[in-house]
């Protein structure tokens, strides 16, 4: 995939913006559709299985409030909407600084992110690990693993 390309699936910070669940276009939103539409009308079976097969099934209705939330997702990626994250402090500076990515930056890494410390630590690999390898060689590196790890 090329640069451009790479761009509309990641954000500045590193971030896999086409595995987010917030993402209209992204993987989560697709498959809860999908699994949506295969569930049906799953509510009377969860309710019969939860008495015959495992008590589990009594969740149904808080899984099934969950998966139709991940199916409202309304995101275009933080290059071209609001980052849902509102105390993210990239998104405002990236446009400030001219650049794509945070290790792109002089002052990378900074204190203007915002993020909790395991994002932070999450932040400084990922963009460490750009630096080093590009970013065409991280996306292909990434681009199948979890976003939330």
């Amino acid at each position: 995939m090329k640069y451009k390309e790479i761009l509309n699936m990641l954000a500045p910070c590193g971030l896999s913006c086409r595995k987010c669940l917030f993402n209209s276009d992204g993987d989560i939103k697709t498959h809860s559709i999908r699994l949506r539409k295969l569930l049906g009308e799953f509510d009377r079976y969860a309710e019969r299985f939860s008495e015959l097969i495992h008590p589990i099934f009594g969740n149904y209705p808080a899984f099934k409030e969950l998966l139709a939330y991940f199916t409202q997702a309304d995101c275009y990626g933080c290059r071209k909407g609001k980052c849902k994250y509102s105390r993210c402090g990239v998104i405002v500076c990236y446009r400030q600084k001219g650049v794509d990515f945070c290790f792109q930056c002089d002052e990378f890494p900074c204190e203007k992110t915002n993020f909790d410390p395991d994002l932070k630590r999450r932040w400084i690999n990922m963009n460490n690990r750009m630096k080093s390898i590009g970013v065409e060689a991280y996306y292909q590196e990434t681009k199948d693993s979890s976003r939330y790890k």
